[in-house]
């Protein structure tokens, strides 16, 4: 009987280019975009400047970037590097609804390291993100949101799937060979979840360390090392050890009908998933009535189960767990423009008036919302006695609400500010007919 993990082996090495609809191509190069940019970005931080210095120390000379900076690593390493760059400022592409996972920086990361390395084509390139997205994201979807209930963190346990997925892809394996790939890559699963109680900048960390992970998947199994064929749904794989609940019926469904690619969520601001409704509501109020942080008394915040249990921290201790709050976040809206990534940074962490409006904050269930739904309600409370109130379920960036391509360059050049003008332009319009680039590997990402 065919597994799991075989179907989808079977689907990620044999889906042909020309198989992908237009709209799935065109998406697709969306999140590699904004992956890019989230790189570049996150490579100029001091927490990813210590994973930046590291792989420099560690690795051989080689041909694959470090996006944002002149350096050129192996492979592995840059998956290791540029997926803690990309998830280094909460600024990486997710998807709606929710699944647990971080398309960037498990699929166009490890896919760009390849492709440069590699010489691929930027046909090649698509191909193999559009296949790791769909292996990947049914895979969170059987997972049913319990990992982070038990204390694991889910693009962790899962982005070295869609790595896996990739690079196998990219390496020319067969369906057998992507099969123990899959196999492997379930022995390369961590990542806990207690930088949300006491801090800690190993977050960003668990992306690179899942990109780099199913990068060494695929690569053993094109070598003839084996894994386990019951990786995802047997007694002891990942729906039954990180999960509960899980629904293994939907590691397949409509497997090569549906694509999960047009899920893709693009973030507004630098701060967690569920932060994004609540900080849209807070700047429509900010704009509708004219009114600053120095006017609000209090805040309430009425969100998913999810909000209540992981990100109702008042009083953020770093920047990983400020940007991790809601009630941090909204408070920061209210005072700075949290379109431009600058104003999630250590002044605004520590200063005084967002931190005492934070700590004003309260947050319940919004029981329509379901447990990991966007819907929220923010309400207010004014000091000249006025209470204000705003609900909402998306912001732009979302599938039903898509940035153009012109408010990706937007986003792409705000991220690349700290380099050549000229040149990121020049990469943005390159990676947004990358089906036209015959060689990823002569792309300029140092900028």
């Amino acid at each position: 009987m065919t597994t799991a993990s075989e179907a989808l082996a079977s689907f990620a090495t044999e889906l042909a280019f020309e198989r992908i609809p237009h709209a799935v191509v065109e998406r697709a190069k969306d999140c590699v975009i904004d992956t890019v940019g989230a790189c570049i970005h996150g490579a100029q931080l001091p927490w990813t400047q210590t994973v930046i210095e590291y792989v420099k120390r560690n690795s051989a000379p080689g041909e694959c970037s470090v996006l944002g900076t002149p350096a050129r690593v192996r492979a592995p390493f840059a998956c290791l590097a540029n997926g803690a760059a990309a998830h280094a400022f909460e600024l990486d592409a997710l998807v709606e609804p929710s699944v647990g996972i971080h398309p960037g920086a498990a699929l166009a990361v490890p896919g760009l390291a390849v492709a440069q390395g590699r010489g691929k084509s930027g046909r090649e390139l698509i191909a193999a993100v559009v296949a790791g997205y769909e292996v990947l994201y049914r895979i969170g979807d059987a997972a049913r949101h319990s990992i982070e209930k038990l204390g694991f963190h889910s693009p962790g346990v899962l982005g070295v799937y869609g790595t896996a997925a990739v690079v196998g892809r990219l390496f020319g394996l067969n369906p057998r060979q992507m099969a123990h790939a899959f196999g492997i890559a379930g022995s390369m699963s961590s990542g806990l979840m207690e930088f949300s109680r006491s801090g800690g900048m190993v977050k960003r960390l668990h992306l690179g360390r899942a990109a780099e992970g199913g990068f060494m998947a695929a690569v053993l199994a094109r070598d003839g090392y084996t894994g386990p064929a019951g990786v995802l749904e047997g007694k002891y794989g990942t729906l039954n050890t990180f999960c509960r609940d899980a629904d293994p019926e939907r590691l397949t469904r409509e497997l090569g009908s549906v694509w999960h690619v047009m899920k893709t969520k693009i973030k507004r601001y630098a701060c967690h998933s569920s932060a994004q409704v609540p900080v849209t509501l807070a700047l429509d109020l900010k704009a509708q009535h004219a009114i600053t942080g120095d006017d609000v008394a209090s805040i309430a915040i009425a969100a998913n189960e999810k909000t209540v249990s992981h990100h109702a921290i008042n009083e953020p201790q770093d920047m990983t767990m400020m940007q991790y709050s809601v009630p941090f976040s909204v408070a920061l809206a209210l005072y700075l423009d949290p379109t431009d990534p600058r104003a999630f940074s250590e002044a605004s962490l520590n200063d005084p008036r967002i931190r005492a409006l934070s700590k004003t904050a309260a947050v319940e269930l919004l029981k329509s919302s379901g447990p990991i739904g966007m819907a929220c309600r923010l309400t207010l409370q004014l000091k000249d006695g006025r209470e204000l109130t705003g609900e909402g379920h998306d912001f732009k960036g979302t599938p039903t609400m898509p940035l153009a391509r012109a408010e990706l360059l937007e986003k792409f050049l705000k991220l690349t500010a700290h380099r050549d003008r000229t040149k990121a332009g020049q990469l943005f319009s390159q990676l947004a007919a990358a089906e036209q680039v015959e060689n990823i590997g002569k792309l300029d990402f140092a900028l």
